[in-house]
């Protein structure tokens, strides 16, 4: 049986591309972390094995759309669902500070009015509850929040500080 060559992804496209017909676009599901990488190999929805060689730059975006080499597939771009836990609290204040503490320790989370998610981990599941909030596990798509300087050509001292 002769191997069918991967898909190869070279493009991110605007948001306004214009669309191709259904059966030309394919569905990426990926994990958070799996969409900070963007080169190397990668399996669609329904199978295609695609070869990811993206340009530098922000993380892939649920809804993102990729282009094939030749522009004839687009790709698009869907957050897994994951194991998290959702954090909840009648407090809003405690909610807060949840997140005022988990941000300190560079968790990434999901930031919502009434919950914070982030993936399982079982030692601050148990930290979260002894400081009185509610713990749920749960199996859905995980979108973080993008860290502090995402996107913005952040450089680690290239300057000096007065």
């Amino acid at each position: 049986m002769p191997h069918e060559a991967a898909i190869l992804l070279v493009e991110r496209l605007p948001d306004q591309a214009p669309w191709p017909a259904a059966e030309l676009v394919l569905q990426l599901p990926l994990a958070a972390d799996e969409r900070t990488s963007l080169r190397g190999h990668r399996r669609s929805a329904c199978g295609s094995d695609l070869l990811l060689q993206l340009p530098r730059g922000a993380a892939l975006r649920p809804g993102e759309r990729l282009a094939s080499a030749d522009g004839q597939i687009q790709v698009q771009v869907a957050a897994a669902a994951e194991p998290v836990m959702q954090v909840r609290s009648a407090d809003p204040l405690a909610l807060l500070q949840a997140a005022y503490h988990l941000g300190n320790r560079h968790v990434a989370m999901e930031l919502h009015a009434d919950r914070l998610v982030l993936l399982q981990d079982s030692v601050l599941a148990d930290l979260l509850r002894q400081r009185g909030l509610a713990v749920e596990f749960a199996q859905l798509p995980f979108q973080p929040e993008a860290g502090a300087y995402e996107g913005l050509g952040h450089h680690h001292h290239g300057h000096s500080h007065p």
